[in-house]
């Protein structure tokens, strides 16, 4: 499939028209076969290009427009419906194309297991990189009720493959006891409630370092995003997560591609969850794409 034939639906707002001069490609992962509570993410990626056309172009936090950054939206990969692995190898090879051309990759989830190909595809391109997760779940699951194929596993993976002192998770208050002992006894790096202040710790550790940032919109407190599967109160402002995102930007880490997952729209009548994250992913954009 060629990426120009990937999308002829809503494009997130001045996406640019051709793949080949981007610095970044978005595209959307619309999954939501293996969530353990309620379904919809797979509807995210639609609704958060929709809402992202009431955006203002230009950035107060990053001192840009959106016309500094030349990115093409390539629209949605056409998953196969209830079928997980075959979602994850087609996610794998997508994103791999867009690394062998050179581009920034910013994904649009969907269920967060969606993160696990896009770290295996970066996996064969980086020898050495780590992982900022941002979450109010730990995702260290090496199962759910016996499938290893679950949204409550991609980190446990994530630290399988590139060894878990090379994770580092933020805002985390859900998971099972043992989870957090994972976490404790791995070398990993886990911050419970806070995303921002433990960021300003671990970020000069991380520096001259490619990093790869998945957030899972559900780090957010209810309040201000109720359109996700598993939601957990006591979570984060938008003003905290925009902080995070910034302070990332400001920082000598150099992102290597990024997404933002868990987005289910039909639990958000009012639309601030997605209008959140589009917001996110223009900041994401003007910040993390050099």
């Amino acid at each position: 499939m060629r990426f120009e034939e990937a999308y002829s639906g809503n494009v997130f707002i001045k996406s640019h028209p051709s793949f080949e001069d981007s610095e970044a490609v978005i595209y959307g992962m619309p999954m939501d076969w293996t969530v353990s509570f309620r379904p919809g993410s797979r509807f995210g990626p639609a609704k958060i290009r929709e809402v992202s056309l009431g955006l203002e172009e230009y950035s107060p936090y990053m001192d840009r427009e959106l016309e500094d950054v030349r990115f093409y939206d390539a629209g949605d990969i056409p998953l196969p419906f209830g079928n997980p692995q075959r979602s994850i190898d087609m996610i794998e090879e997508y994103v791999g194309k867009i690394l062998d051309a050179g581009k920034f990759p910013l994904g649009i989830g969907g269920e967060h297991l969606v993160s696990w190909p896009v770290f295996k595809a970066l996996h064969k391109k980086y020898d050495d990189f780590a992982i900022i997760h941002i979450d109010a779940h730990t995702d260290l699951r090496e199962d759910y009720e016996g499938e290893p194929l679950s949204h409550s596993t991609p980190i446990r993976k994530a630290c399988e493959l590139i060894g878990p002192e090379n994770v580092y998770s933020f805002g985390i208050r859900s998971g099972m006891k043992e989870e957090f002992q994972y976490a404790k006894e791995s070398g990993m790096h886990l911050s419970k409630f806070e995303v921002a202040e433990p960021l300003k710790t671990v970020l000069p550790e991380l520096a001259g370092r490619n990093v790869y940032v998945t957030i899972d919109i559900d780090v957010l407190d209810p309040a201000h995003a109720p359109g996700t599967g598993t939601a957990e109160a006591g979570g984060i402002t938008s003003k905290e997560l925009l902080e995070a995102i910034v302070l990332i930007a400001k920082s000598d880490v150099t992102v290597i591609g990024a997404d933002i997952v868990e987005v289910a729209p039909v639990y958000d009548h009012s639309e601030q969850t997605p209008i959140a994250a589009s917001k996110f992913i223009r900041e994401m954009l003007l910040g993390w794409v050099k």
